[in-house]
């Protein structure tokens, strides 16, 4: 999709850039007018004579208003309504300043027409501001906003939006498509979105694809409803920037989404919120529905106890219990770790579950550092988790146990739902898991994007769909060494005993002995392996019930338990006498002839 939707972005970069280019040969109009006065709805209309110029608006437009029942009525233009302001190849490139006035009761049904708004297109150099679109009633096709269709590197900025806003795909209630900037803007339209579009997608209640624009300051409350990729405020944000922006409005999809961004791939969330409830069929989340490509997240959050996800309360990414939600946003979005943790050597102390769940706030933050200090058991905390870590984690050489979940419609999902860009996870144990997630779903992380995971293991059962592994669902970017995984693993594609897909990411020292099972991409270590490294690393044939694995190499049991078939492929090993004693001056130990190899530092 991504491929497609980079094509056709560029098709309309050449068709802009031409016209551009045309604009600067002709040069102005040489009417020497600017700041030119809209007063009635045929001066508004009039702007696309002048694509370039510059207006004010000097009062609301309304139905009483000039040239209503002609250009903007129900019954405008052959029941079609108002014709949208520019077009793909001639856009708007001038500055529109509403002053703070409104467009009320705009009617447009063009349900086959692209980029419908009010403008169709604002392009690089364009600026609309200070305006309302109120009580409008904008239908159209691909690229639908109250406002804009497609904003292609312009300003769109304090304006707002109320009534209904509709189309097949890339539905915003202020703005569909957004590769410029929206910022100070606000909608309560309600927004649908009734199809999804093979080269874009998404629907959101202000935005309904954010392409590597900026997106802050801004809120909606209106209820967004659509098949693509559904947010309270974005559809689809995929290499942009939302800051600073929260929704409140309810959320219903058939495909990911969430409170805030249906979809979060390449960019970044940060100091925003959402408070309404999300219904989806799958990666349903509080805030994110799916966050993809390395999707960076940073103090942003939603109340747990309000916020309800297919009418329960769960934790996905942002989930903060409703005291601490509460007091984040009383204290301007902050909340002071130390009051919380203790500090030894730069790392915040988790002595207990307590403090464990104290991730959930500051898990987030890439430079805070956590060590534990004693096992932990989950067994009193169902479907508990930390899904996001940004920082680093050092099990210290103890075990976390009992970790459970049970929603197959939640994504990234393990002890730590995602591990963030350069987060670490070292020396710590999962024992007897019990999860079932929808995809990137891993005993330890469910997923790794550029992080890091070493000197660590789990075992249990573990299930999803796609992207399923014993230890990590997902490896992408990042680096798994010396770990193993022993539990069951269940999915339909990409499963793996220990990774279920690994892509651009390193797998080297690890091995798995569990049982695996799937329809297909199914490996006995790694379950799918794109343009990735996998060394040194085995999985037990017998056990596993695979005989192929997409990176490793296969052995029986026997082979799994002589020191010979690791010593040679360079691992840091020893023989010790039994299982309890330990010779930490290696990573890993084994009992040759009796048992799998274990870590030295290993409860």
């Amino acid at each position: 999709m991504l491929g497609k939707l980079n094509h056709y972005l560029a098709r309309v970069s050449i068709f802009l850039v031409a016209a551009a280019l045309i604009a600067g040969t002709v040069g102005c109009d040489g009417d020497g007018s600017q700041n030119l006065e809209i007063r009635t709805w045929y001066d508004l209309d009039a702007i696309g004579n002048n694509l370039s110029g510059s207006y004010i608006l000097m009062n609301d437009l309304d139905p009483t208003t000039a040239g209503y029942e002609e250009l903007a009525s129900p019954t405008a233009n052959g029941g079609k309504g108002w014709e949208p302001i520019g077009t793909e190849t001639d856009p708007f490139t001038g500055a529109l300043d509403g002053q703070g006035y409104a467009i009320r009761d705009l009617f447009i049904d063009r349900p086959d027409e692209d980029r419908v708004g009010l403008f169709d297109t604002v392009h690089e150099e364009g600026v609309v501001e200070n305006i309302g679109v109120v009580d409008a009633t904008v239908t159209g096709n691909v690229g639908v906003g109250g406002l804009v269709g497609f904003n292609y590197l312009g300003t769109v900025s304090n304006s707002n939006s109320t009534g209904s806003v509709s189309g097949y795909d890339v539905v915003g209630g202020l703005v569909g498509l957004n590769v410029g900037n929206t910022s100070y803007c606000y909608s309560n339209a309600g927004v649908t979105g009734t199809g999804s579009a093979p080269e874009v997608s998404g629907v959101g209640g202000l935005v309904g694809m954010n392409y590597g624009g900026d997106i802050s300051y801004c809120h909606s409350t209106g209820i967004v409803t659509g098949m693509s990729p559904v947010g309270g405020l974005v559809g689809f944000d995929y290499f942009g920037d939302v800051s600073d922006s929260y929704s409140t409005g309810d959320v219903s999809g058939q495909g990911a989404a969430g409170g805030l961004v249906g979809v979060h791939a390449l960019g970044t969330v940060s100091n925003s919120y959402a408070t309404g409830s999300v219904t989806g069929d799958h990666s349903v989340g509080g805030l994110l529905g799916y966050n993809a490509y390395n999707g960076t997240v940073s103090n942003s959050h939603y109340d747990y106890d309000e916020v309800l996800i297919n009418g329960e309360n769960i934790v996905t990414v942002g989930a903060l219990f409703a005291e601490d939600f509460e007091g984040w946003l009383a204290n301007d979005k902050s909340l002071d770790i130390d009051e919380r943790l203790s500090e030894e050597d730069g790392y915040h102390v988790i002595n207990n579950v307590d403090d464990f769940k104290e991730l959930l706030a500051f898990g987030q933050d890439g430079s805070l550092k956590f060590v534990l200090k004693n096992d932990l058991d989950l067994a009193a905390e169902p479907n508990f988790y930390i899904p996001y870590l940004a920082g680093e984690f050092d099990g210290n050489g103890h075990k976390i146990s009992n970790l459970s979940f049970d929603f197959d419609f939640i994504a990234d999902v393990g002890l730590f739902g995602h591990l963030a860009r350069d987060g670490k996870v070292t020396q710590v144990g999962v024992e007897d898991v019990n999860i079932t997630g929808g995809r990137n779903v891993g005993g330890l992380a469910g997923s790794v994007y550029n992080g890091t995971v070493t000197k660590s293991y789990a075992s249990g059962n573990v299930a999803g769909n796609a992207y399923t592994g014993g230890l990590v669902g997902c490896n992408e970017y990042g680096t798994v060494g010396n770990c193993y995984s022993t539990g069951t693993v269940t999915g339909n594609s990409s499963v793996g005993g220990l990774v279920g897909y690994n892509q651009h990411g390193t797998v080297g020292n690890c091995y798995s002995t569990g049982t695996v099972t799937g329809d297909s991409s199914v490996g006995g270590l790694v379950g799918n392996s794109l343009v990735g490294s996998v060394s040194n690393s085995f999985w037990d044939t017998q056990t596993s019930g695979q005989a192929t694995s997409d990176g490793g190499t296969g052995k029986t049991t026997a082979e799994m338990q002589d020191i010979a078939t690791f010593s040679g492929a360079a691992w840091n090993i020893t023989a010790v006498a039994n299982p309890s004693t330990r010779n930490p001056a290696y990573i890993w130990n084994i009992v040759d002839d009796e048992t799998y190899p274990f870590l030295s530092w290993e409860p």
